[in-house]
C-alpha cells in the first residue's frame, strides 16, 4: 500500500469514526434517564415560512437560568391521531373532503390513526398506519344526537393512555365543540381540562383543535359555547399547538386551518436537554427563544422532567 492510499484510507476511517461518535453522542443525549425531549414548532411571522433553524440559533431558559441545549434536530417521523367528537352535528361531514386531502398530503414518514370520542372514550376506527388512504376510509358521519354526548377531555385522556410508547413526534387533531356533557352545567372551570393538558405534556403530544358545533341544545348558548372554545384554546396553547374557530357555526371550509397545521407540522424540531425531576419527577416551565428575525416558537407551557437517579 503506497503512502497516498494509506493516508486516504486513514482519513476516511477517521471521518467515519467521528460521524459514528456524533450519532452515538446524540442518541446518548436523547436516551439519558435525565434527558427531556420536547417538540418545538417554528412559525414564520406574517405568513413567511421560517428558515431552517440550527442548534446555535436556539436559546433555552428555565426561569432566568439559561440551560444547555443537548440536542436539536428536525422532526422526521410523526404519529398523528385524528379524534372526531361523535356528538358533532352531522353537517360537519360535508367538510371531510378537506380532511381527507389533508391526510393524503402527509409525508410517508407520518402514521395516521382515526378515532371517535364517545362515552368518554376514544373509539378507534383505524390504528396508526402509514397507508393514508386506508386511514381516510375510516372517516364517517358523526352520530350527532344519537347518544354520543360525553366529554372530549376524558376521550383525549383515554387516547393518550393507550398511545404506543414508540414515536418521536406526536400530535392529535381534535374536532369538537369543546362542551363537556359529563360535567353537567356551564361551569367556568372544567376539572378534566388541566388533567388532560398534563397527560399530553407528559407524553410530549401537541393537541391541535378545530371547533365545530355539536347537535345538542348546549351548543346554542353563548356563554357555554364561548367558554368551551376558550377551553379548546387553552388545551392547544399549553400543549404547544394552536386552536381554530370562527364564530359559533360550522366553518365554510376547514382547508385554511388544515393548511396552517400542515405548515406547522413541516417545521417541527425536537429539543433535548438534561434536567433532574427530583424523587418523583415534576413539571417545569421552560422558554425556547431565538434571535432570528421574524421567527417565533410554539412550545408547551410546561415539560415533564422525569425523576432523577
Amino acid at each position: 500500500m503506497n503512502r497516498k492510499t494509506f493516508s486516504k484510507r486513514l482519513c476516511l476511517s477517521f471521518c467515519a469514526t467521528a460521524a459514528l461518535l456524533g450519532i452515538l453522542s446524540s442518541s446518548a443525549t436523547a436516551g439519558n434517564p435525565g434527558a427531556v425531549t420536547t417538540t418545538v414548532t417554528a412559525v414564520g411571522k406574517k405568513n413567511v415560512p421560517p428558515p431552517a433553524i440550527s442548534k446555535d440559533d436556539v436559546q433555552l431558559y428555565q426561569g432566568k437560568e439559561r440551560l444547555q441545549v443537548g440536542d436539536w434536530r428536525h422532526g422526521e417521523t410523526l404519529e398523528l391521531a385524528i379524534l372526531i367528537d361523535d356528538s358533532l352535528d352531522s353537517t360537519v361531514a360535508g367538510q371531510f373532503n378537506d380532511l381527507k386531502a389533508f391526510m393524503m398530503a402527509q409525508p410517508k414518514t407520518t402514521s395516521i390513526a382515526v378515532a371517535y370520542a364517545r362515552n368518554g372514550t376514544a373509539m378507534l376506527a383505524q390504528d396508526f398506519t402509514p397507508d393514508h388512504a386506508l386511514a381516510a376510509k375510516a372517516l364517517r358521519i358523526p352520530l350527532g344526537g344519537l347518544g354520543a354526548f360525553s366529554s372530549p377531555y376524558l376521550a383525549l385522556q383515554d387516547l393518550i393512555k393507550r398511545w404506543p410508547s414508540a414515536g418521536e413526534r406526536r400530535s392529535i387533531l381534535l374536532f369538537s365543540s369543546g362542551i363537556d356533557y359529563f360535567r353537567g352545567g356551564p361551569q367556568l372551570l372544567n376539572p378534566d381540562l388541566d388533567t388532560t393538558i398534563e397527560h399530553a405534556q407528559k407524553q410530549n403530544i401537541n393537541v391541535w383543535t378545530i371547533y365545530a358545533p355539536d347537535a345538542g341544545h348546549g351548543a346554542r348558548g353563548f356563554f357555554r359555547v364561548s367558554n368551551a372554545q376558550s377551553n379548546l384554546s387553552q388545551l392547544s396553547e399549553e400543549t404547544g399547538a394552536e386552536s381554530f374557530y370562527l364564530g359559533f357555526g360550522v366553518p365554510v371550509t376547514f382547508k385554511p386551518y388544515l393548511d396552517e397545521i400542515q405548515d406547522h407540522l413541516r417545521n417541527q424540531y425536537l429539543l433535548t436537554f438534561e434536567s433532574n425531576g427530583g424523587k418523583k419527577g415534576r413539571f417545569e416551565r421552560v422558554r425556547v427563544v431565538t434571535e432570528l428575525p421574524k421567527v417565533e416558537f410554539l412550545t408547551p407551557s410546561e415539560v415533564f422532567v422525569p425523576a432523577g437517579e
